[in-house]
């Protein structure tokens, strides 16, 4: 699954951290004209990273909550997790989630667990 707000937040991080470097040279210059430009630069971008970050927690909630919906859900073993192919061919519409992804720790889960409408 690929996260376009993941994304966006790694590339205004990585802005913000231009400005901050930016920022030393004019402190010690005494320029404060441009600096004054650069703090509010980096006010708008850790505006806007707060806000994708918030974005990006409501669709992970949301995404929590369908999978929690799900009739069945248990632990995969490993043997299993050796051959998912199999296992996802087997159950269709089966979910495999893994507990250090950021849906996994949304959801609290201690090890891969599959969410499927029917027992597996």
């Amino acid at each position: 699954m690929k996260e376009p707000e993941k994304a966006e937040i790694k590339r205004l991080s990585d802005q913000l951290d231009a400005v901050n470097h930016k920022s030393q040279p004019l402190l010690e210059a005494g320029d404060m004209e441009k600096l004054g430009e650069l703090q509010k630069e980096k006010q708008k971008l850790e505006e806007e990273i707060a806000r994708l970050r918030n974005v990006r927690v409501k669709k992970l909630s949301s995404e929590a909550q369908k999978l929690q919906k799900l009739t069945f859900s248990r632990a995969i073993t490993k043997k299993e997790q050796a051959n998912l192919g199999a296992l996802k061919k087997s159950v269709r519409g089966i979910v495999i989630v893994h507990p250090m992804t950021a849906l996994g720790r949304e959801m609290g889960l201690t090890e891969v667990t599959g969410f499927a409408k029917s027992a597996f």
